[in-house]
């Protein structure tokens, strides 16, 4: 999706447009507050964004407008890469499932990031990588720590 796009949402403040500007698309993922609460299976009032980087994608989204979804993989463990296998794993007891047949390509996972305004406490002005992935900890801390 497109910031535009992710501001029907969730609320992005003008640093998350900075940072975005800085690294490749589709390299961060970052926490926002939601504009209504969500599924909680798309994180409640704290909603994962990431403006993508394949065309394809980007073709749909212009057409859908934003996408939500879970990740394709149960948190903390490793991604599932056959389209299929994922959509299994995630699956709740009662549910089917329609899978696409298809196999991602793969590679680092985007970096995720706890943008500030996710903190419960106004005073808190830090960022939190969640996890490590296509950008390091230490680059994301650097730019963060030469803007402020």
């Amino acid at each position: 999706m497109s910031l535009s796009q992710a501001s029907e949402i969730v609320h992005v403040p003008d640093d998350v447009n900075e940072i975005l500007d800085v690294f490749p698309e589709g390299s961060l993922t970052v926490i926002l507050r939601a504009k209504n609460e969500m599924d909680s299976r798309l994180g409640g009032n704290k909603v994962a964004v990431r403006v993508v980087s394949n065309r394809k994608a980007k073709k749909l989204l212009s057409r859908t407008g934003p996408l939500t979804a879970t990740s394709a993989n149960v948190s903390g463990q490793e991604p599932l890469l056959d389209c299929v296998e994922a959509a299994e794993s995630l699956r709740g007891a009662e549910e089917s499932i329609v899978g696409v047949d298809g196999v991602c390509e793969g590679g680092p996972p985007s970096t995720l990031i706890a943008w500030h305004t996710v903190w419960d406490s106004p005073e808190s002005s830090s960022i939190e990588v969640i996890r490590e992935g296509k950008i390091s900890s230490e680059e994301v801390l650097s730019w963060w720590k030469s803007r402020i």
